[in-house]
């Protein structure tokens, strides 16, 4: 991570890189969140521990980690990211740490010359308010994929410009 990526973070005090000691607590927010089976995380992971700068992880931490995100740069484009992953504790939702987390990503890309950020998620009725949460973030609705996910579960593509 660059110089002016780590200050990014500093500004927030309780955002910060992901630590080896994180995992179990961000298995438990990919679980109360039915994510995906935690049990990827390990391997998720590997690269970014093994100090794979294309990866990068987020994490809340106001003396428990209550959030985390995952993202990468997008193979084969120039300039553009996509958000794999954020999880928030559900006891949490709505309390703005999400939010915050995508601000310190954001900021942190923008610096680097980043254009494009991506976010995908599921179309279906429980992933409402994930879609309404980047509908307030300021992304757009990019494009939507038929059964992308699994039948019936399109993947809902959206963009934000950060330049």
């Amino acid at each position: 991570m660059s110089k002016s990526s780590e200050s990014i973070i500093m500004k927030n005090q309780y955002i910060r890189p992901l630590e080896r000691r994180d995992l179990d607590r961000v298995a438990h927010l990919v679980d109360e969140n039915a994510m995906f089976p935690s049990e990827l995380l390990p391997g998720m992971t590997m690269g970014y521990f093994d100090n794979d700068e294309a990866q990068r992880w987020l994490v809340f931490d106001d003396g428990q980690v209550d959030a985390a995100c995952y993202f990468v740069p997008e193979e084969l484009a120039d300039g553009v990211w996509n958000l794999l992953m954020i999880a928030v504790d559900p006891k949490r939702h709505g309390a703005g740490l999400g939010s915050q987390l995508m601000k310190a990503v954001e900021a942190q890309l923008a610096t680097e010359g980043v254009r494009i950020l991506l976010v995908d998620t599921s179309g279906t009725v429980e992933f409402k308010r994930t879609r309404a949460f980047y509908d307030m973030l300021g992304y757009e609705r990019e494009a939507r994929i038929r059964d992308y996910w699994s039948d019936g579960d399109d993947k809902v593509t959206f963009r934000k410009s950060l330049t």
